[in-house]
């Protein structure tokens, strides 16, 4: 047996737009962000899922919802898809980081596994709580489907432990679009990616994460 699960990361929101580092501050979704969730409810209207669990952060659980209505489902808080806190970097200008806190700025583009903004959560700990919530759902639902909600950061460690990688090698693990899904099974414990970043259900292609400079500092 194995449970198929979908690693989804939430829509465009009002952070992304004027381009800051949300980290767990609540943001709302943006006008584009709406429209990102009628697509993918459309795609998963015809896909089962036997679950939904989320981030309890507003972003994921509009999200979550969008994917959950379409099966009558009430999406599930679960903490561990939270995104990473950001702490002194919250709510700041991506543009500004480099010159407020430098190191932690390389860190977070060269060696990422390290990163540990001042008063913030460690990457590593990310990495961790991601992979305990892709174990638990694998097994919570072994011979069925469930889509997991979450963030840019936090979905990217995901990714980085179901591609079986160390947190060291989280830069071979590309970033995923706003409401980009990958397709995951797992089987006693083993995980496999059976697809990553998909966004094939908006009808125009985001700008690809990889192409932005702002994340990068």
């Amino acid at each position: 047996m194995s449970a198929i699960l979908y690693l989804i990361r939430h829509c465009e929101t009002k952070g992304n737009r004027v381009k800051t580092f949300q980290g767990r501050v609540d943001t709302d979704i943006s006008e584009a962000g709406e429209l990102q969730l009628r697509y993918l409810a459309r795609r998963f209207a015809e896909v089962p899922l036997d679950a939904v669990r989320t981030s309890p952060l507003l972003r994921a659980q509009r999200t979550a919802e969008a994917v959950a209505a379409p099966h009558g489902l009430v999406p599930e808080i679960d903490e561990r898809l939270i995104e990473i806190g950001g702490g002194e970097w919250e709510g700041k200008p991506w543009a500004e980081l480099p010159e407020l806190d430098p190191e932690q700025s390389r860190r977070w583009v060269k060696e990422p596994w390290s990163f540990c903004a001042r008063g913030g959560e460690p990457m590593r700990e990310v990495y961790a709580r991601m992979r305990e919530a892709i174990l638990a759902a694998g097994e919570a639902f072994d011979g069925g489907s469930a889509a997991l909600v979450s963030h840019g950061c936090a979905v990217r460690n995901g990714l980085c432990f179901a591609m079986g990688l160390p947190p060291e090698r989280m830069n071979e693990v590309p970033w995923c679009d706003n409401t980009a899904v990958c397709r995951l099974e797992v089987s006693r414990g083993a995980v496999r990616v059976l697809y990553a970043n998909d966004s094939s259900h908006l009808p125009e292609p985001p700008s690809p994460a990889e192409r932005h400079s702002w994340w990068r500092g």
